[in-house]
């Protein structure tokens, strides 16, 4: 029982579920970088294995770093006060060392599987850390904006751990995405935890500007969003196509449901989708170039 508990400490102090949503476009993109450039899957295997453990490594070390700064304000907002750095449970120096352990072990197997898949992954815990938690998170609207850099790093490590460059625009495409995703799914859930927010004087949009500013630009994100799809072009018209049809129900859903709902009603639709749409295009990415090396290698 005791290995259990701690089990779900550590799980709770790395973020678990934040690893696993940010693998899915690792591995997508990872897939779509080898068809794209016909490379041979067994052949990259090792390559894969060490993309896998450096993404999930240096996540968790983002996650942890972000809950021993953040100690202060989790233990205001009823959503995060038990978590373990927070409660006790786990120390802060503990957790301090295991990330940068963390850390230091996930860029190393990022580095073996590309020099650049490993310089990406540690900008990611970078811009996570010190541009994000550290300076824009509590001082300013355009939180989420310098954040979402950081959570688009995956779609870039996965393409880099394999690929030969980062030019072709469906790499680009894939990281814009991922960018523009954020914020219509970060407002979201700023405007379902406005109160927490609010009592921990962090200045995300619905509390800084209001429910109506962030509406305003949660659509015109998605309108941004759309037009992204376009990106996928040079590869793929079928891509372009889910890409593009999956946003504009995204902005049509928004409008609807802004016009017949309260603000958290439309938060809550909002986010439901958010989580649809993410799994929805880098499960067709990935479903796209399965399939595509699966027939050049008959």
């Amino acid at each position: 029982m005791q290995t259990q508990s701690n089990r779900q400490l550590w799980a709770q102090a790395v973020k678990t579920g934040i690893i696993k949503s940010n693998l899915i476009p690792m591995i997508a993109a990872l897939m779509l970088a080898l068809y794209t450039y016909e490379l041979n899957f067994i052949d990259h295997i090792p390559a894969i294995i060490y993309a896998i453990i450096g993404s999930a490594a240096v996540i968790a070390a983002a996650g942890a770093y972000n809950n021993v700064y953040d100690r202060d304000i989790d233990q205001i907002m009823p959503r995060t006060k038990t978590r373990p750095t927070v409660t006790g449970e786990l120390s802060a120096k503990l957790v301090l060392i295991v990330a940068t352990i963390l850390l230091i072990l996930g860029c190393t197997a990022l580095y073996l599987a590309s020099p650049l898949a490993a310089l990406l992954g540690f900008l990611g815990v970078f811009f996570y850390v010190v541009p994000y938690t550290m300076w824009t998170k509590r001082r300013t609207i355009w939180n989420t904006e310098v954040g979402s850099i950081s959570g688009a790093m995956p779609p870039l490590i996965g393409w880099a751990a394999v690929a030969p460059d980062l030019w072709h625009p469906a790499a680009w495409a894939l990281f814009l995405i991922m960018v523009i995703w954020q914020m219509p799914h970060f407002y979201a859930i700023a405007i379902r935890k406005k109160e927490d927010y609010a009592a921990a004087n962090i200045p995300m949009l619905p509390v800084a500007k209001g429910e109506k500013r962030t509406y305003i630009q949660s659509n015109i994100y998605l309108v941004l969003l759309i037009l992204s799809s376009f990106l996928f072009l040079p590869l793929s018209l079928g891509l372009t196509i889910v890409s593009l049809v999956l946003g504009v129900i995204w902005l049509c859903m928004s409008i609807a449901a802004s016009k017949k709902q309260g603000e958290k009603k439309w938060a809550n639709i909002m986010f439901g989708y958010s989580l649809f749409h993410m799994m929805a295009v880098f499960g067709t990415v990935f479903i796209y170039a399965t399939v595509g090396m699966i027939l050049n290698a008959l």
